[in-house]
């Protein structure tokens, strides 16, 4: 992507390769094999993007939301079924989606106790309305005193289960809609970062063993709760990272994929899967402090998580451009090192990637939509839509 093309266009800003995220989609299709696609609407964040990810082929089905206000906002926008892809606590919201699901909108909340039951179930008989529900069960791997995973539900094993259904199963305001059982330290950890060899390795081997552990325990508690008389209408596992083993497990029904659209960088450290780079944001620079190091205006986009450099963005183009290590990315101004064959000059742009997916478009109200090396227009976000949910 030629750099020059973003000299007409107020920087800074944030950018899609329209030609990229097509050939992602259909490397989606290839590996999911028929297997329905949920996307995750936290890595995507732009409504015009995923109405086009969902209308581009018929595995592409449902979205996962991040906030129940989220999901009001989706439905006005002409989305149905949608999961709510974490327990809320927002009364007001799910009044709303109370109502809206009886009036035969598909929303979907996510529980993962007695307590959200209950509180589901108070809100439902306040408003005459009614729940579809989904069970949250915990995917992590514990070895030995290790935790191979990440912290969300509380519940792992049938029985653990069983006491959230069959409470639910009491309430006659709620219906147990489906399963999620994402197995986030497989989807969500590279095994193929840049000199990190040992923990490649160890990374690998122990994704490779949780993957067949949870998969046996997300099969043992789908058959539980259908053998209490519950027709599940979707079982739902996985993430961009673990496409591969968990569309080995022939429980889950469909499989939640957001950062695969848009590869951030995060995502370049996966042996088992490669997609390529489709978002990215432009940098004007703006000084010269001297012959190698050239300051952009903007750039401290850091990606959530656990602190580490691994959050920083990384500079696209020019190639062989680097942050120096006691500045990083700043709030204002990002200085930059470079000493490569390229005629760097004031006024001249920079272009970056984002460490994770959706957090991007937090920062812009647009995405400059780009074929070849040409804008074409333009895709709004979720700021471009006035809209801040978390």
């Amino acid at each position: 992507m030629e750099r020059n093309i973003f000299q007409k266009v107020p920087l800074p800003c944030a950018f899609l390769d329209e030609e990229a995220l097509e050939r992602n989609i259909q490397s989606i299709v290839q590996l999911c094999r028929g297997k329905k696609v949920r996307i995750a609407s936290k890595s995507l964040r732009s409504v015009p993007v995923m109405k086009r990810i969902l209308a581009s082929n018929s595995c592409f089905q449902g979205v996962m939301c991040f906030s129940p206000r989220e999901v009001l906002f989706l439905i006005k926008q002409g989305f149905d079924d949608l999961l709510l892809g974490y327990p809320a606590y927002d009364e007001q919201a799910l009044q709303e989606i109370s109502l809206l699901t009886k009036q035969g909108l598909i929303i979907t909340c996510m529980v993962d106790c007695i307590e959200h039951i209950a509180y589901l179930e108070k809100i439902a008989k306040e408003t005459g309305g009614r729940f579809r529900i989904c069970v949250d069960i915990d995917m992590s791997s514990r070895f030995f005193q290790f935790h191979f995973g990440v912290r969300r539900s509380p519940i792992r094993n049938a029985s653990e289960v069983l006491k959230v259904v069959e409470r639910a199963m009491q309430s006659p305001v709620l219906q147990i809609d489906g399963v999620m059982g994402y197995e986030a330290q497989i989807a969500g950890v590279g095994d193929d970062v840049p000199k990190q060899g040992f923990k490649n390795k160890v990374a690998s081997y122990l994704k490779r063993k949780s993957a067949m552990e949870v998969m046996k325990r997300r099969r043992d508690i789908v058959k539980a709760i259908q053998g209490k008389g519950n027709t599940l209408r979707f079982v739902n596992g996985g993430g961009t990272g673990s496409i591969k083993t968990t569309m080995q497990d022939e429980s889950v029904t469909e499989i939640t994929i957001g950062s695969a659209f848009y590869s951030p960088k995060l995502f370049d450290y996966y042996k088992d899967i490669k997609f390529e780079p489709v978002v990215g944001f432009a940098l004007p620079i703006v000084r010269q402090s001297n012959p190698h190091i050239y300051t952009c205006l903007g750039g401290g986009y850091i990606a959530s998580g656990s602190v580490g450099k691994d959050k920083q963005p990384e500079i696209w183009e020019p190639s062989g451009a680097k942050l120096l290590a006691l500045e990083g990315a700043g709030e204002v101004q990002t200085p930059v090192y470079y000493n490569g064959s390229e005629y760097l000059t004031v006024g001249d742009v920079m272009l970056f990637r984002h460490s994770k997916a959706g957090e991007l478009c937090e920062r812009f109200s647009l995405l400059h939509r780009i074929v070849g090396n040409t804008v074409i227009g333009e895709y709004s976000t979720y700021r471009g839509d006035g809209q801040c949910f978390l």
